[in-house]
């Protein structure tokens, strides 16, 4: 029960934050949201914690938890080296294909289609940044599965907060696509096509956007249990 609750809190979170009703650097008060969902604020916490691991969430001593707040200049970073190690990656990828890692990569491709098309916007984001590690997981490369799940993570809330709906479509059919090329080995197409993915997903980040204001109970007021 208890974990029950704890995940629904910190999806309500999550929501809050991607749907832009929750401002970075908004201070998220343990006890307002313990009120706000009838629960102690022993949960609340856990929810909290949860929110820590894929940085949507800092916690900082004696000041309490606040939504994250994304660096512009982190992202650029992350993405550098992601074009540099994924590159690579999938060259390596087209070499050692075989039919049941295509099989796994396409059911991926399906599970993201299938987020969009209930408009999950978190599980959304978190598919289609764990479409590259999973390239990694079958290549049977843990150390850069690990990496490159962390640089992933780094820029997960960015991702979740400045790209629209419409951006996260084109990357899921550039995930197809990708496989489609990985599937026929054709190296020089499937390295060209994640470069130009990577790219695309970069520039489609708009970091402009007018984000609304930092009213914890408002933004929650239609998030429950």
């Amino acid at each position: 029960m208890e974990s029950s609750a704890t995940r629904t809190i910190a999806d309500a979170l999550t929501r809050a934050i991607v749907e832009h009703k929750l401002r970075p650097g908004t201070k998220l008060a343990e006890q307002k949201l313990a009120d706000h969902f009838g629960v102690s604020r022993t949960l609340v916490r856990q929810a909290l914690f949860q929110l820590t691991q894929n940085r949507l969430v800092t916690l900082e001593p004696a000041r309490g938890a606040f939504v994250s707040t994304p660096s512009v200049q982190e992202a650029r970073q992350v993405f550098a080296v992601r074009r540099m190690l994924e590159t690579e990656m999938t060259r390596a990828f087209v070499a050692g294909v075989t039919p049941a890692k295509i099989k796994a990569l396409r059911t991926h491709v399906a599970a993201e289609k299938a987020a969009m098309v209930r408009a999950d916007a978190g599980q959304r984001t978190e598919l289609l940044g764990d479409f590259h590690v999973r390239m990694a997981e079958l290549m049977g490369n843990e150390v850069l599965a690990q990496l490159l799940g962390d640089l992933i993570s780094r820029c997960s809330l960015i991702m979740l907060m400045y790209q629209s709906a419409m951006a996260a479509e084109h990357s899921h059919e550039e995930h197809a696509r990708i496989v489609d090329a990985l599937a026929a080995k054709d190296a020089d197409l499937a390295v060209r096509l994640m470069q130009e993915h990577l790219q695309h997903v970069e520039e489609a980040l708009s970091f402009e956007r007018e984000l609304p204001g930092d009213d914890l109970s408002a933004a929650l007021s239609s998030l429950s249990l």
